[in-house]
């Protein structure tokens, strides 16, 4: 497949099928765990977009069937479920949260801010 070829969406279609299988990455061998790690990380993905989407109304950035839907409320929900869905995520893939945080938020309070001195 030539990558530098111009293609119309139709073609771009056509060879992404024929394709296909190249492409294809095989979750057959997937354990429980994994699938359950993958699914939590769609998850907190789709939670970081419906707080975009909120932020984007606070900032009255979204279009106008959205800022009329919008609640401010909704807002620190979305907080909430990112923080949620993040720390769902993390014991999934065994990570000791208060470690990380904690060494994290050490990392940042010294080195991230001598280096911005």
């Amino acid at each position: 497949m030539d990558t530098k070829t111009a293609y119309t969406f139709k073609e771009l279609q056509r060879v992404l099928k024929e394709r296909s299988k190249d492409l294809r990455i095989e979750f057959t061998s997937l354990t429980k765990r994994e699938k359950d790690i993958l699914a939590k990380t769609v998850k907190l993905s789709e939670e970081v977009g419906e707080l975009a989407n909120d932020i984007l109304a606070t900032m009255s950035l979204q279009r106008k069937s959205k800022l009329e839907a919008f609640d401010k409320q909704n807002l620190y929900e979305e907080f909430a479920d990112v923080v949620i869905a993040c720390f769902a995520l993390g014991i999934a893939m065994r990570v000791d949260m208060d470690r990380a945080l904690r060494q994290k938020l050490d990392k940042i309070l010294t080195k991230y801010i001598t280096d911005r001195s």
